[in-house]
């Protein structure tokens, strides 16, 4: 039985329900499961009571809402892929590499190597397992016109790689205004019925946010915004079992606590979404040193590694 034919077969849920689902997104039993009556409101034009029963019946076939015993979980997390930054040292301090359904944040000032360590991910999740990788392809939103193919070139012929053959594995999609940005993940989510999505890469998550709501007054919109962005986002890695990386901006005044200008843009409401926070920072010549800040099961640590033409290196 196909997607979707099951969602047409969920209760309330006739051909042209189903179509405007679809259209909206709901394709598949798990996004329809996870979603809001809200949402299902919205986006189908039926009622509460409706929405409440489709959800209910989509929770129920998509097995959703269960309870499972840790040595289920820690089979799960046995299961799951680390996919090589290209540093043997910065996988390291990242417990392997990074990890499927997570958000790895990679944070610091202009230079510190955020962007290169998205542009090498690109190249790395092409690779087979055995090297590193997922045998995938990316989807890119681009929030600040940082993606360069050219850098994906060399970084390719620095792995020995069919530099186009990569190039079409990475849909970049240039993303104007947060709202733009958002709408995006709905459009990747129709990428995956093509392409075998395993990495979501966001250069940069807040840059729009930061721009567009400004002073205390929309801090609380703000926020809520991001809040379900990064459901979003989080979903999307789920569903897909894919690798997510998104780089921040750090505030431009310097903290209180920390001296220099460390802290993330975002808040906690993005603190507590990203399951692996990375701090980049310049060293002498082409090292970076980047510090774990925070993680689930992981200590804080340090690795040094190094930006070179052939990409990111010990």
């Amino acid at each position: 039985m196909n997607d979707e034919k099951s969602v047409e077969e969920l209760p309330g849920v006739g051909p042209a329900t189903a179509e405007k689902l679809r259209e909206a997104g709901f394709d598949d039993l798990m996004s329809i499961a996870v979603s809001s009556p809200s949402a299902l409101i919205e986006a189908a034009e039926i009622g509460e009571a409706t929405a409440n029963k489709i959800i209910a019946a989509a929770k129920k076939l998509a097995d959703v809402g269960g309870f499972l015993t840790g040595d289920v979980i820690m089979e799960q997390r046995n299961a799951a892929f680390k996919v090589t930054t290209g540093s043997k040292a910065l996988d390291t301090l990242l417990g392997g590499g990074l990890e499927t359904c997570a958000i790895t944040e990679f944070y610091g000032e202009f230079g510190s190597g955020k962007t290169q360590i998205t542009h090498q991910l690109c190249v790395n999740i092409t690779r087979g397992e055995d090297e590193g990788g997922l045998s995938g392809h990316t989807v890119f939103i681009d929030t600040e016109n940082t993606f360069r193919p050219e850098r994906i070139i060399q970084m390719a012929n620095g792995l020995d790689l069919d530099p186009n053959e990569v190039l079409k594995t990475i849909h970049v999609a240039r993303a104007f205004n947060s709202h733009h940005q958002m709408l995006l993940i709905e459009k990747a989510k129709e990428i995956t019925k093509e392409f075998p999505i395993k990495l979501l890469i966001m250069d940069s998550l807040t840059s729009h946010f930061r721009a567009e709501y400004i002073g205390r007054g929309s801090l609380a919109e703000r926020q809520q915004k991001l809040n379900k962005h990064l459901h979003s986002i989080m979903q999307f890695a789920d569903i897909n079992k894919a690798v997510v990386a998104v780089t921040n901006q750090v505030s431009s005044k310097p903290d209180a606590f920390f001296g220099d200008p460390t802290r993330a843009i975002g808040g906690h409401v993005l603190a507590h979404s990203s399951t692996f926070r990375v701090y980049l920072r310049k060293s002498k010549g082409n090292r970076r040193i980047a510090r774990l800040i925070d993680s689930p099961n992981l200590p804080e640590g340090e690795a040094v590694f190094s930006i070179m033409e052939e990409g990111i290196r010990e």
